[in-house]
């Protein structure tokens, strides 16, 4: 049995401790998946919570075939996607407070946001959950409901283009 199996057996049956740690242990992989999808921090913020209160009104109906992270990442992702039909305004991203110490992170940042807004929007889930949450293939494609080939054919083709995008020879 692991980890993730005895922890949603305690939670399911009421143990708050369970229940923090669970939240403490994915809360910030979760964060940074919408933050990547959602640029306004808040948002990101909001659309996490909702990503934990979804999972939370549902467990006593959750079935655990492997990692609960993998559930989270779909509930994330169905968010992410819902939270851009909206028709509402995008708010702008705060700039931080000492914009000259951080101008070339924020630049990377900037250039490496924009690359992945000019992926389509299923190599663009690929990536980020490849490349920035680490994802592996194999749990890639459990998430996405697709094939492990795809998933290898959607990650080389989006290293193509990142590379072009981003004016680099490699992109790892």
């Amino acid at each position: 049995m692991d980890g993730d199996f005895l922890l949603l057996h305690r939670m399911q049956n009421g143990d708050d401790q369970a229940i923090e740690s669970f939240v403490r242990k994915y809360y910030p992989k979760i964060l940074r998946y919408c933050h990547l999808h959602i640029k306004d921090s808040s948002f990101a913020e909001d659309l996490t919570q909702e990503t934990f209160a979804r999972f939370f009104r549902t467990l006593h109906q959750y079935q655990h075939y492997g990692k609960a992270a993998n559930y989270l990442y779909v509930i994330a992702g169905n968010l992410c996607r819902d939270y851009y039909r909206k028709p509402e305004e995008l708010p702008m991203e705060e700039l931080p407070e000492h914009p000259v110490c951080l101008m070339e992170s924020l630049d990377l940042r900037m250039d490496v946001h924009m690359a992945l807004e000019h992926l389509p929007q299923e190599l663009r889930e690929v990536t980020i959950l490849y490349f920035f949450q680490e994802v592996r293939q194999k749990e890639i494609a459990r998430i996405l409901g697709i094939s492990l080939p795809l998933v290898k054919y959607r990650i080389k083709r989006a290293k193509e283009l990142l590379t072009i995008y981003l004016g680099k020879e490699n992109f790892e």
